[in-house]
């Protein structure tokens, strides 16, 4: 199994409207940020699977 990261399915990871792109929400150091920035964020510490059906189980 791969360890890359994949954004796009991070709770940390929403558009913002100010840079009109998708950021990750989370205060990166300096080092953390230029692999983020290049792609190569790898075994990210801050990943949170998003669930955006959680609400709705449990309204039910």
């Amino acid at each position: 199994m791969s360890d890359a990261v994949n954004c796009e399915y991070c709770v940390n990871y929403s558009y913002d409207d100010n840079y009109e792109c998708y950021t990750c929400e989370i205060n990166l150091d300096e080092d953390e940020m230029v692999k983020f920035i290049t792609g190569n964020f790898n075994q990210c510490p801050y990943f949170k699977m998003g669930d955006e059906y959680r609400i709705v189980r449990k309204q039910m």
